[in-house]
């Protein structure tokens, strides 16, 4: 459950996880997505200029508002913008001084423990009704391969990181299998409530139904995980989410489409974004050896043995199993944009993959690209001879490699 909970306390994905992509989406339109569903939340209103940011604060009729800067990355509050001001929530007590955090925000980029030293750009904020917490849960509901099937984990230690509440106390951790055809039963949902220490009946009804209605969200719109941290019961005997993350399966997008509308490619990479419309698995990282290989595995493997050589992985980039020449070509684009990359290694095992195909996408690629940056290949399987044939009549300069350490140990050298 340890698993489950790293999986729902982070928004981060990281490159090892592998190839798949989960849509996530800005907080104010979860809370949208959260109200069309009657789960309460504080009154939320996005905007995307500070003078949109005025009219939306004067038309709460109310100067105890909170201003948050819509970046999709954790630890808001305690970000920087690359303009010097520091952190993305702060507490308005008037229109003029919301406008005045808006103009700040919007265009800058809001740089966290998350989003890595590049940030990433604010186009919108939201502005929240201040609603005062007598007490924060967490909770959140995911699929579980323990159980094998969909869980709700909640807590009555809200409000903070819940991987260091699980290490800490993890008897502080409920954890409910939930049914997947029939959903959360009332009883149940009900005797959560009551474990977690709501206090009287009203407030126990209320987080029942969050409870209940949350699962239908995850149900029907096909998300990988909703977490709510905090759920808060407030100083006036209400039980509000006060903050939301959701994260979609993009295996659904075809049944799943007002919520892939809902996709901001502003907070995505756009090396990514643009790998994504070739139908190539491509991450990029920090290092400066290029990799292109065919099978997640194979290019963890690789990036593993880049390092072991002391060198750094710049991406992890899969081509699979259907590449043709012209998405080998896109895929080196790719890396040649990439102003990091010092060296190219190219590592294919050729099954489905067809080795010529990828040396034809190379020679045609490294000639229109006038490529500068040294060419590390290793082919092995189908069509391997013709493959190497390909490259030695190519007249390029390609260093070629039948063994996976000796054409690692080169990429590293001819990177530094």
């Amino acid at each position: 459950m340890l698993a489950s909970l790293r999986k729902a306390g982070t928004v981060a994905r990281a490159a090892s996880a592998g190839q798949k992509r989960f849509l996530s989406i800005h907080e104010y339109q979860s809370v949208n997505l959260l109200n069309s569903y009657g789960i309460p939340t504080p009154k939320s209103v996005a905007a995307k200029s500070p003078e949109e940011t005025y009219n939306v604060a004067k038309g709460f009729g109310s100067d105890k508002l909170v201003i948050k800067a819509q970046v999709l990355a954790g630890g808001r509050g305690k970000g920087k913008f690359d303009n010097g001001l520091q952190g993305g929530v702060h507490m308005v007590e008037s229109p003029d001084q919301a406008k005045d955090y808006a103009s700040k925000m919007l265009g800058a980029k809001l740089i966290t423990k998350q989003t890595g030293a590049g940030g990433r750009i604010c186009n919108a904020v939201m502005l929240a009704e201040r609603r005062d917490p007598a007490h924060e849960y967490y909770v959140a509901v995911l699929n579980d391969r323990g159980t094998g099937g969909p869980v709700l984990v909640a807590s009555a230690q809200g409000g903070m990181n819940i991987e260091e509440v699980a290490a800490k106390d993890p008897n502080a951790i409920i954890t409910t299998p939930i049914p997947f055809d029939k959903g959360l039963d009332k009883a149940t949902a009900l005797d959560l409530a009551n474990k977690l220490g709501f206090k009287d009946d009203q407030t126990k009804q209320e987080a029942a139904d969050i409870f209940i209605n949350l699962y239908k969200i995850f149900k029907d719109k096909d998300a990988t995980q909703i977490e709510i941290n905090p759920m808060a019961e407030t100083t006036d005997g209400h039980v509000l989410c006060m903050d939301a993350k959701f994260g979609f399966d993009d295996n659904a997008e075809f049944r799943q489409t007002d919520v892939f509308a809902l996709r901001d490619i502003s907070q995505e990479e756009p090396s990514e974004v643009e790998a994504q419309k070739a139908n190539l698995n491509f991450i990029k990282l920090d290092g400066s050896v290029g990799c292109l290989v065919n099978g997640a595995g194979l290019a963890m493997a690789t990036m593993d043995v880049l390092s072991l050589h002391g060198g750094n992985p710049a991406n992890f980039l899969d081509v699979g199993g259907g590449a043709t020449p012209e998405t080998v070509k896109k895929a080196f684009e790719l890396l040649v944009a990439d102003p990091k990359v010092k060296s190219i290694f190219i590592n294919i095992f050729g099954g489905i993959m067809r080795c010529d195909y990828i040396a034809e996408g190379v020679i045609n690629a490294s000639k229109e690209l006038a490529l500068k940056i040294p060419l590390i290949v290793r082919l092995k399987g189908t069509k391997e001879a013709e493959a190497k044939e390909m490259i030695r009549q190519s007249g390029l300069k390609i260093y070629a490699y039948d063994a996976l350490d000796d054409a690692a140990e080169q990429a590293v050298q001819l990177a530094h």
